[in-house]
């Protein structure tokens, strides 16, 4: 016999923009990697434009899009550019049309940005930026991290290191700064922080006051 009960209604949503940021060699690379390999996540990674050069282990179009000087420059004049910054002496930057896109459908984009960019895109959507610092357990441990990967030369990692003391001093323009001493925690309230903005109702606003008309109508 039927109870009568419904199943509860899908309520939809627009997309978020999840931005991880954090100083060279703290982890933000490896936690978008996990992010994205994770499937119930379904979240899109915004693949940036840079000036600089491509290293050996970089492809093309999937850690970012390659190009001249002269093009990045002409997209941002035509504001092409969700956010554009300049870091270690290049230019990156976020193309509009694709993340608009994709949150408009009520999915969500993960960006790997430095705290220029952050600033830049929250300025322009709010309501739509999630934003999370991460944060070394230690200035030696992030030396460490920056020797073993074993991309940059002595020069170029005294350079980051000492950009990355202005870009911790930032930690306060964040929604959320975690300590990344432990990779699989921090990756767990990373998950925890994405389910938790999913359901905040000024996100579900439309579907969620529909409901709540059909409901009070009965």
């Amino acid at each position: 016999m039927s109870t009568g009960q419904r199943h509860p209604p899908i309520l939809k949503r627009r997309g978020l923009m999840l931005i991880l940021s954090s100083p060279s060699g703290a982890g933000k690379t490896t936690l978008t990697r996990m992010l994205l390999q994770k499937k119930e996540c379904d979240l899109t990674l915004s693949v940036s434009v840079t000036t600089r050069e491509r290293r050996s282990s970089e492809a093309d179009g999937i850690h970012y899009h390659f190009i001249a000087p002269d093009r990045f420059e002409a997209m941002r004049e035509r504001n092409e550019l969700l956010e554009s910054a300049e870091v270690h002496g290049n230019c990156y930057g976020t193309p509009r049309g694709p993340v608009e896109q994709v949150i408009a459908t009520g999915r969500d984009v993960l960006f790997d940005i430095d705290y220029q960019g952050t600033q830049q895109v929250r300025s322009k959507a709010p309501q739509d930026v999630v934003t999370i610092f991460i944060l070394p357990p230690s200035m030696r441990e992030l030396r460490a991290r920056l020797e073993r990967r074993a991309e940059d030369g002595p020069e170029v990692i005294e350079r980051r290191l000492a950009n990355s003391r202005t870009e911790i001093s930032r930690w306060t323009m964040y929604d959320y700064v975690l300590i990344n001493d432990d990779l699989q925690k921090i990756f767990t309230d990373i998950l925890d922080i994405l389910a938790a903005e999913r359901l905040k109702r000024f996100r579900r606003e439309n579907s969620v006051s529909a409901f709540v008309g059909d409901l009070l109508a009965e």
